[in-house]
């Protein structure tokens, strides 16, 4: 990778570890100084590796260069100086530097802390996901909206006034007691999820797939798995489904970079192992009587990694969006309900279901009816296709649906 590149993919997989653990360091009220100092980092191997050239292990430099300015600005500032004295260095002489971890145990076991600590139940649920998706997850503020369906400006100040509210309370980094884990998991699992469903399709970004966001969602699921505390049939069910999606990035996008449909895509290229783990998952998510949204979807995940259409196939998918949509309404999931309706009862009725939703600002709302009355009514089809197009946000939309386009032709 050459460093136009490498910069870029290392602050995407390093600066949220080193934040965070700088964060633990100087406490969740000091978190902009951790940012800084970070990005500090960033912008210092920007300068050096032009000149000088990437080095041969540069996420140690980029640890070393982080450590460095951490400590120099404890001995500048004569607040962190008393402050980190008491809390790091009371057995060493004044001689002697703090530690600062940038060990893989330290930097995991900083990163669920943090993550635990932003989802407090002092903050609102939507404060605590989207303070987290920012912090940890590393997502921008037009990613953070399109998740929650709003605008930059409420997202500022969301994000603005719950550090604030951290920050005032004084919330320690740390686990919380085992009573409260179950509640402030869901947050968690709600964040890790969205980060997931960012990589896989963003509206944000111009990309068919960003597989460095699944990868670092399903990373931090595994931590969970790890620790004894976190190890719960939700946590499992996530993975199992995150595991059944990252089967398929191999076939999911072509040389070109567009994005390759299911029906038309490649099983042979699919993920086996991956596949694999996803069951494994999935049987260990089905301890116990709980049932969550994850478990559904997980399990909707596993009947689309058997290609073929047969009945047994999209009459369990239909069954399975009928009990989710009864446990979590959403409208994506009614308007994938429909497809698989489709399949079951045919496309008249699957009509009928779908425009009763009226998504009329959703381009995969019209998108859907173009594909159900491909067959039926060229006119409508066409009609819905071109209303999907004027909708579509990202240019690999647009190629796709253009494709519907010329098929009607």
């Amino acid at each position: 990778m050459n460093q136009p590149e490498l910069i870029p993919h290392l602050f995407r997989t390093e600066f949220r570890k080193i934040t965070t653990v700088l964060c633990k360091l100087f406490g969740i009220e000091h978190i902009e100084i951790a940012e800084d100092l970070a990005s500090e980092t960033f912008l210092a191997a920007l300068e050096t590796w032009t000149y000088k050239g990437i080095p041969e292990n540069p996420t140690a430099w980029l640890y070393t260069v982080a450590k460095n300015k951490a400590r120099n600005y404890i001995k500048r500032n004569k607040l962190f100086s008393e402050k980190i004295a008491v809390s790091l260095i009371k057995s060493q002489s004044e001689s002697q530097e703090p530690e600062i971890d940038l060990s893989n145990q330290n930097i995991e076991d900083s990163q669920l802390q943090m993550l635990f600590a932003v989802c407090h139940p002092i903050l609102s649920s939507e404060a605590q996901v989207g303070l987290s998706l920012r912090i940890l997850c590393g997502l921008g503020i037009d990613e953070i909206a399109n998740a929650f369906l709003t605008n930059k400006e409420t997202i500022n100040k969301r994000l603005l006034r719950a550090k604030e509210k951290l920050r005032h309370e004084k919330v320690a980094i740390e686990f919380p007691p085992a009573s409260e884990i179950p509640a402030r998991l869901e947050n968690v699992l709600r964040t890790i999820y969205l980060l997931f469903n960012e990589g896989y399709y963003s509206e944000t970004q111009d990309i068919v797939l960003r597989e460095d966001l699944c990868l670092e969602a399903m990373r931090l699921a595994y931590m969970l798995l790890n620790n004894e505390k976190t190890n719960t049939t939700p946590v499992n069910a996530l993975l199992s489904l995150m595991c059944f999606h990252a089967s398929r990035f191999p076939s999911r996008k072509s040389d070109n970079g567009e994005i390759i449909l299911y029906q038309e895509q490649d099983e042979t290229l699919w993920d086996q192992e991956l596949i694999s783990k996803g069951v494994y998952y999935l049987n260990q998510s089905s301890r116990g009587n709980l049932l969550t949204k994850y478990h559904l979807e997980a399990s909707i995940a596993y009947w689309h990694t058997i290609k073929n259409d047969t009945e047994e196939k999209w009459g369990n998918i239909l069954q399975l969006y009928n009990h989710l949509l009864q446990l979590e309404y959403s409208p994506v999931a009614a308007l994938n309900r429909t497809f698989a309706l489709s399949k079951v009862k045919g496309k008249l009725v699957a009509i009928t279901e779908a425009e009763k939703l009226q998504l009329t600002n959703n381009h995969y709302y019209f998108t859907l009816l173009g594909e159900l009355y491909r067959d039926l009514d060229t006119k409508k089809a066409k009609e819905n296709f071109q209303k999907a197009f004027s909708l579509a946000k990202t240019q690999s939309d647009k190629q796709t649906i253009s494709k519907f386009l010329s098929g009607l032709l």
